[in-house]
């Protein structure tokens, strides 16, 4: 098994990089059934499972397991291969991911039926509170650690590959900025699945690279996300997404103490933002970023509309969207997002996306904002506006809606729409559904969307 010598030492001229930030080897990494994993731990599981691998250029990581993946994505980047990171953990997913790279497996901690080809499946990772310290592993900077895939919401999924370097260098604004709200130590619970690059960046860099500990599981219900907070000690993050945050708050369930909540993957209208921020007693910051990108600014919306960008961050707005420089960029990256900027540049206005923004009749309109006052209706309790594919007969692509609102009907919901927003932007169809079609990150993918309008 060919892998890099394990030493701090031989990190020279940015070649090589630790796996892991630990000074102190009994540092707490992650809370696993209610007890502190060690870093030392830690790394003896990598190199247990690192044992075990396969040679090959890169693996499906599907561990359920928060500890479990991060486990696994440390032993196979210490193999020098890339984890694959598929749009959704969906079987035709997977295998499509692993089509397009010839070679790879897939490991898990849990018993598949049916398994994708070639599957692995963890061995158990023993509690051993009295693991000896040992050497942090370092891998080549350049190394590509990660494959991500976008989430579809807009088209075909697309694969982006991630460095060592990229993933350190984007975590590094982000601790800062967690840094400002739940100190230099603290520990997150996070409500995002492991494999989407925001659950990467929050619930699998942060324990690598800083003095943070993180929960092994993926709390959905709010009772679940009450329980595994209060499994961690003070101080706190809550990691996760506008639909959980709306969940969270409609339940009313107390949660303990929060440092910071944390959200990203939808848009956060303010409204939910004030409620949150009132329910659970503490701040609630946002990350703006991409699969593309990784995270590049924050704001707290019930204090600041504009976004602060990480430093280093420059952006330079052009007439299709918004290109980035970033130092986890090894290239400027053009985004679709329509932005004006601010506080010679430092601080920024999202606008809508390029693919947002409609134009019917001379009329301008953004999907986004069509969105949020389908939202604002009373009694629809979840909703989406999209632009359909196909033109009509004047050369136009219609929009179309869906609505979960059990106790309206279409009539209902269009009544309120055309008190709201111009008439040229009326769904021409609108359907009722009894839930829309989210991922594990509350994305909506397009696909999806077109299925379900029939």
């Amino acid at each position: 098994m060919a892998i890099a010598q394990d030493s701090f030492q031989h990190e020279q001229a940015g070649q090589l990089l630790p796996l892991l930030a630990a000074r102190d080897p009994q540092r707490t990494v992650a809370w696993r059934h209610g007890t502190a994993v060690s870093a030392a731990q830690f790394l003896a599981h990598v190199e247990q499972v690192a044992a075990l691998l396969p040679e090959a250029p890169a693996a499906v990581n599907l561990c359920e397991d928060r500890y479990a993946f991060l486990v696994a994505f440390c032993a196979i980047a210490r193999r020098g291969q890339a984890n694959l990171l598929p749009p959704s953990r969906a079987p035709q997913a997977v295998e499509e991911v692993m089509a397009a790279h010839p070679g790879s497996y897939a490991l898990g901690e849990q018993a598949l039926s049916p398994a994708p080809h070639g599957y692995r499946k963890l061995p158990v990772l023993a509690a051993d509170p009295h693991a000896a310290p040992m050497p942090v592993p370092a891998i080549p900077a350049e190394q590509v650690v990660a494959i991500g895939y976008t989430s579809g919401s807009t088209g075909t999924p697309r694969a982006n590959a991630k460095s060592w370097r990229n993933l350190r260098a984007s975590s590094a604004g982000t601790l800062a900025m967690l840094g400002g709200a739940a100190g230099g130590r603290f520990h997150v619970v996070a409500t995002v699945p492991p494999q989407h690059i925001y659950g990467i960046e929050m619930s699998v860099l942060l324990p690598l690279l800083g003095e943070v500990a993180v929960h092994a599981g993926r709390p959905f219900f709010p009772a679940d996300v009450a329980a595994a907070l209060a499994e961690v000690p003070e101080p706190r993050v809550l990691v996760t997404t506008p639909v959980h945050l709306r969940a969270l708050v409609a339940a009313g369930t107390p949660l303990p103490p929060l440092a910071a909540m944390l959200s990203a993957t939808a848009p956060l209208p303010l409204e939910l933002a004030q409620a949150a921020e009132q329910a659970f007693g503490a701040p609630l910051l946002e990350v703006f970023g991409s699969t593309e990108t990784c995270a590049f600014a924050s704001r707290r919306l019930t204090a600041d509309a504009d976004w602060a960008l990480y430093e280093d961050v420059r952006l330079h707005p052009q007439p299709d969207g918004t290109q980035i420089e970033a130092p986890q960029l090894d290239e400027p990256v053009v985004l679709a997002d329509i932005v004006s900027l601010h506080d010679a540049g430092r601080h920024f206005r999202l606008c809508g996306r390029n693919a947002d923004l409609l134009e019917i009749a001379g009329k301008r309109a953004s999907l986004g904002d069509l969105s949020r006052r389908l939202l604002a209706i009373p009694g629809v309790e979840d909703g989406v506006v999209f632009q359909l594919d196909e033109e009509d007969a004047a050369g136009v692509r219609r929009i179309a809606a869906l609505a979960v609102a059990p106790m309206l009907d279409e009539a209902d919901i269009i009544d309120a729409l055309r008190r709201a927003v111009d008439p040229v932007f009326l769904p021409r169809r609108l359907r009722l559904v009894d839930a829309l079609p989210r991922n594990e990150t509350g994305k909506l993918p397009r696909g999806a969307l077109l299925r379900l309008l029939g």
